[in-house]
């Protein structure tokens, strides 16, 4: 679908081949998955299936009223979690992971509803909570198990170091995956004890409430977790005042906000922000697989990924034969609406965000990069499609040059050195993630090192970091605070106490010994624990 050949003219609503929405999303159905939203005032917002932009669900909408009404529900039900036996709290999750799996394809069905997202996509993302749920059935016994450290004095005194859960986990997830964010943030926080408070956005409310059901289903108690809806001014300073923990993936605008309000609360905060991804192409990758491993990287979920490349950096011996052959695979992606596998692209998730994605390319183009192919919308598919897009030209005073455009929208760079790659690379504010293209497996290594990004995927674009449950994940410089995955990602929902216990008074001079030689006696047992490794 090039620039000279794509059909752009608006084709009215109702004469569009849209697809029929699977039967079991009935009106019945949402109705009981928003009810358990509180909103005192009766407001609501339409709920959309993207599709088509016809109307779902009246979503309920909290009040801060309703918000610290909510916190404290949670507060009451969690007292009972946290004392219930971890073993009884993970087998919760060990029937969880077979109702979500047994539910995948109902759950991609919403997924698809409220996002417009392509089904591999929707399919893919719920095969996260799964994966984070298997991950810390493992890890969860002895991260939270008391242990037992040495003391100051060997054999006199001894510490045990404990985990108790913070209490209320404030989780404020976003729409490009509301699913995989909304429950996978929260299943570490309630297997460490503690309850959830979760604002999903507006647009994806309905897969995360689905998701919360079949926890309850699973034996997860009622009340334990709790949802809120709302626009994030309207309730989110609110929910930040009422938790003892925040957990964030979002703009670094927003970020910045919720980290300076949970910081003056003196509470944790974890912030996954937002980036401007690049990949560097090395003179001995392999051309055909860095380009087929290039449409995922750059086009997954239609470029709404946080960790999805926007920058391509390619050596000048190689860059004519990449671009040919990346325009070539992109002009051969097909893109329409289906609650079914087959399309590569799906939808931008709002009409206002395909806005701000066409004005990307629009004011890049007005400031002289050029359009490989793509850069249109196609209200012809549907209301919210638009081309996968390659730039070429692109500059730093442009907007994609600098900002994240969180679209199907790539650029195109040559280098001549790898130094010079690598300082192009590095040369943003943001440093979530990037990507390396190789055969040199030790050079990629070295070439990653280099990077100055939380996530670094060699010969992928960003799925082989983000999958690596034991691993953390999150971002350097603007984008982000803290990790997810990983120990981190469980042991930060939890507070850490030391218990110590002296069993005998041997602090300060004993009897009649002064201080001189209690001093003395301190520094010869020091250096003696040194030597033999016992300090």
């Amino acid at each position: 679908m090039s620039t000279d050949t794509a059909k752009t003219a608006a084709v009215p609503f109702d004469k569009l081949r849209t697809p029929r929405r699977p039967d079991w999303i009935t009106e019945e159905l949402l109705g009981a998955l928003v009810s358990r939203v509180p909103s005192s005032t009766g407001a609501s917002w339409k709920l959309t299936e993207v599709y088509t932009g016809e109307v779902l669900v009246a979503l309920p909408q909290s009040s801060p009223e309703d918000v610290e009404r909510a916190a404290a529900a949670g507060r009451a039900a969690q007292r009972a979690w946290a004392a219930t036996p971890l073993t009884e709290r993970l087998a919760v999750f060990k029937r969880a992971h077979e109702l979500i799996l047994r539910n995948q394809h109902k759950i991609a069905d919403l997924i698809q509803a409220e996002s417009g997202k392509a089904r591999r996509i929707a399919f893919e993302e719920v095969c996260d909570p799964p994966m984070v749920i298997s991950h810390y059935l493992k890890r969860a016994p002895k991260l939270l198990k008391d242990k037992k450290r040495p003391g100051m004095m060997p054999l006199l005194s001894s510490s045990i170091e404990r985990h108790p859960p913070r209490g209320l986990v404030g989780i404020i997830a976003p729409w490009n995956f509301p699913f995989a964010t909304g429950l996978s943030d929260a299943i570490p926080a309630l297997m460490a004890g503690n309850a959830v408070l979760l604002k999903p956005d507006n647009k994806t409310a309905l897969s995360p409430m689905f998701g919360i059901r079949l926890l309850e289903e699973a034996g997860l108690p009622k009340g334990l977790f709790q949802v809120v809806c709302g626009e994030g001014p309207d309730v989110g300073p609110t929910l930040i005042d009422n938790v003892d923990y925040a957990m964030f993936t979002g703009s670094t605008a927003t970020g910045r906000i919720i980290g300076e309000q949970a910081g003056r609360n003196l509470i944790g905060a974890c912030l996954e922000l937002g980036g401007k991804n690049p990949m560097i192409v090395l003179d001995d990758a392999d051309i055909d697989e860095t380009v087929g491993g290039s449409m995922f990287a750059v086009f997954g979920n239609t470029g709404q990924i946080c960790m999805h490349i926007e920058r391509i950096y390619i050596p000048e011996s190689m860059y004519e034969e990449f671009r040919d052959k990346f325009v070539a695979a992109v002009e051969g992606m097909r893109i329409e609406a289906a609650y079914a596998f087959g399309p590569d692209l799906g939808a931008l998730v709002s009409p206002e965000h395909l806005a701000r994605v066409q004005s990307h390319v629009e004011d890049a183009v007005a400031k002289g990069a050029t359009v490989l192919t793509g850069g249109k919308a196609r209200p012809d598919i549907g209301p919210t499609f638009f081309e996968p897009t390659i730039l070429e030209g692109t500059t730093k005073e442009m907007l994609h040059g600098v900002t994240e455009t969180f679209g199907p929208v790539v650029s195109l760079h040559r280098y001549s050195t790898l130094e010079e790659a690598i300082e192009l690379a590095n040369d943003t504010d943001y440093g979530l993630n990037a990507s390396v293209w190789t055969t040199n497996f030790k050079r990629a290594q070295q070439v990653a090192a280099r990077i100055e990004s939380g996530n670094v995927n060699i010969n992928d674009g960003l799925a082989t970091a983000y999958a690596s449950k034991s691993t953390p994940s999150g971002g350097m410089k603007q984008s982000g605070v803290g990790a997810r995955h990983g120990d981190q990602g469980l042991l930060k929902y939890t507070e850490t106490q030391n218990v110590a216990t002296l069993k005998k008074q041997v602090m300060g001079p004993q009897g009649k010994q002064t201080f001189d030689d209690y001093a003395k006696q301190m520094q010869t047992s020091l250096r003696w624990m040194r030597k033999l490794g016992i300090r």
